[in-house]
């Protein structure tokens, strides 16, 4: 049986650093790894939208799957995020990696092509057929262009078992969350895909959040998730209200430029993204600043 509460708590979408010339900076990036597992995050998603694997080639993430592994060193759960709009192509992935350290992959709806909610279905049929590892699903429409329904999301965790363990939902949509968490089977979860939206979903049953403010604050991200899961909501709403500027602030310009800017600020990386993507606008790096220099 597959122990779903592995992925309870806090996971954090890592960002992957890079240097000035654009090339991975691995003396950062596992600077940053150490730094989220001391500060007591519950396991680590790599390669995910947060970690603009978008913009790597497949020789990279494999080299990155390759220094977290060895980096993380089993003392947290890894997750590795593996998605795409061609689905054998996404099968195809699986070869790059020895799935011997990895815990789950994390695969994102197709995106780009739009499918409908029976290619969704089908898609994600072959991906669990395939995948060495469980699988959670990952709902994102404001990147995909694409809301995977309540109602394909419950049929897929219906169908095939335990080979699909839970759902990160970044729909923003607390009334389809609340739906995949009263009719889902027993040993399937939701996992928020906002940070702002992290309390609030575990209010109604949601077990986490893969977040990306944990790249910046692991500590204090994982002491208010713990505080919701413990039903301790008055202590949960506190942190949540004291983070609530930068979840606006953070995502303003686009993410991970805004984190990346908060990292710069606290000298965890430098401010660099690979294109398209681009840092922040000064104004809002200012904003950024102050109000991380305000909450540490």
């Amino acid at each position: 049986m597959t122990n779903t509460k592995r992925f309870h708590g806090t996971g954090v979408a890592i960002i992957t650093p890079f240097k000035s010339d654009h090339s991975i900076d691995f003396e950062s990036f596992g600077s940053l790894i150490d730094h989220v597992i001391i500060n007591k995050i519950d396991y680590i998603v790599v390669l995910g939208t947060t970690g603009e694997a978008a913009t790597l080639s497949r020789e990279e993430k494999k080299e990155v799957v390759d220094f977290t592994v060895k980096t993380v060193h089993g003392r947290v759960p890894l997750v590795v995020g593996a998605g795409g709009y061609s689905t054998f192509e996404v099968v195809e992935y699986f070869d790059d990696f020895d799935f011997t350290s990895i815990d789950a992959i994390l695969s994102v709806t197709p995106y780009y092509n739009k499918p409908n909610q029976t290619g969704l279905y089908e898609h994600f049929k072959v991906i669990v057929q395939h995948s060495p590892v469980p699988v959670i699903l990952y709902n994102v429409p404001g990147r995909t262009g694409i809301n995977m329904t309540a109602d394909t999301t419950l049929k897929i965790s219906h169908d095939f078992g335990e080979k699909v363990i839970a759902v990160k939902e970044a729909s923003g949509n607390l009334e389809q969350i609340g739906r995949i968490i009263k009719y889902k089977p027993e040993h399937f979860e939701v996992i928020s895909g906002d940070d702002a939206l992290a309390v609030p979903s575990i209010a109604i049953g949601a077990k986490g959040v893969i977040s990306v403010l944990a790249n910046a604050f692991p500590n204090e991200v994982s002491r208010m998730i713990n505080a919701a899961l413990r039903n301790d909501f008055s202590e949960a709403a506190r942190m949540h209200l004291a983070f609530l500027d930068f979840y606006t602030a953070m995502f303003e310009e686009g993410s991970p430029a805004g984190i990346k800017a908060v990292l710069s600020v606290t000298g965890k990386c430098e401010n660099q993204l690979r294109l398209p993507l681009t840092p922040v606008s000064n104004t809002l790096y200012g904003k950024l600043k102050l109000l991380t220099d305000n909450f540490s």
